[in-house]
């Protein structure tokens, strides 16, 4: 496979090559690619040193694949452009989510639907792929009907500068503000923008994609964005209300079962999912699995993972690694 990174030098870009890496995918062309500015910067990837390219170098040397993550405006410009020269890209951004021609994929669950056709694939937010590997058994089994989800998510999840505000305001120092409030020793809910609605489009993300890539569009979703002051690993609080009745046994054996999610369930030992456990993980970490005894048919979970692994880089190279392993890739 011949791979391009655009976004190479960004925190999810570094972590893409670094889940490369781990996995011992070793492309026979590697093309990291970032803005003009920086052109020509070396940058080691699997002990070789590699130059940065521009969009145009890029597309030139025709890679199989290319996984932007470098923002929605440059994939909404960019990603038509590698996939007219048959490049199939794998999108990060929210850029072509909710597009209705391009699917959105989290490979354990709907990764059956590309085909070669496919030149745009969009990587689901990092809440949404969480929540919905948790989701996606259970509603097959029991069919949810609504979901109640508040999530607390880490400044890694906006970008490096606002770990570097959390890191300034640590060692108290004044410097650039990725939010308009101090996060070290604060929580706000406020993630992404407001909408007309009141809620914020990160909260939006969850409901719209959830319901695409489990196909069903009759869950009905509510949600809650929580920036916390965590430097990586998002978590959610999430209560489902099913069309069928259950036992808390099976919903753990389901879970036991279900490949990518990591049991972390016994509190009699103080055992649940934390930030700190998820760190580096490609898993799924779920925990704190109980019956709403406030509501029939309605269970309590609580969700953790690492948001720069399974969130974005991990599912991003599992979906390439799907394309070529199943011959969808014009190689």
């Amino acid at each position: 496979m011949k791979l391009a990174v655009v976004g190479a030098t960004g925190l999810v870009g570094r972590e893409i090559m670094k889940v490369l890496g781990e996995r011992k995918i070793y492309p026979d062309l590697f093309i990291p690619v970032a803005s003009p500015k920086s052109e020509g910067i070396p940058l080691i990837f699997n002990d070789h040193r590699y130059y940065i390219h521009t969009h145009e170098q890029a597309i030139e040397k025709k890679p199989d694949v290319a996984i932007f993550s470098a923002g929605s405006a440059t994939s909404l410009e960019w990603a038509p452009r590698y996939a007219a020269a048959g490049i199939t890209v794998i999108d990060n951004s929210s850029a072509w989510r909710m597009n209705p021609e391009i699917p959105l994929i989290v490979p354990e669950i709907n990764a059956s639907v590309l085909t070669k056709h496919h030149k745009i694939i969009a990587n689901p937010n990092c809440s949404t792929i969480q929540l919905v590997l948790v989701l996606a058994p259970l509603h097959a089994r029991y069919k949810i009907k609504r979901i109640v989800v508040s999530t607390y998510q880490s400044v890694t999840g906006t970008g490096a500068k606002a770990v570097r505000q959390l890191e300034n305001e640590r060692k108290g120092i004044q410097g650039e503000m990725a939010y308009p409030y101090p996060i070290d020793l604060n929580l706000f809910p406020h993630g992404g923008n407001f909408q007309e609605n009141g809620y914020t489009s990160e909260e939006m993300k969850l409901v719209n994609e959830t319901q695409k890539i489990l196909d069903d569009y009759s869950i009905r979703i509510t949600a809650t964005i929580v920036r916390v002051p965590v430097m990586g690993g998002h978590s959610e609080s999430v209560n489902l209300e099913f069309e069928h009745d259950f036992l808390v046994d099976d919903i753990v054996n389901i879970l036991t079962g279900t490949y990518g999610i990591l049991l972390r369930d016994d509190v009699k030992k103080n055992i649940y999912p934390m930030p700190l456990d998820a760190a580096g993980k490609d898993e799924v970490l779920v925990g704190r699995i109980r019956r709403d005894e406030s509501q029939s048919n309605s269970l309590n979970l609580f969700i953790v993972a690492d948001n720069l692994r399974k969130g974005a880089a991990t599912n991003a190279v599992q979906i390439a690694q799907y394309l070529g392993s199943n011959n969808l890739l014009d190689c």
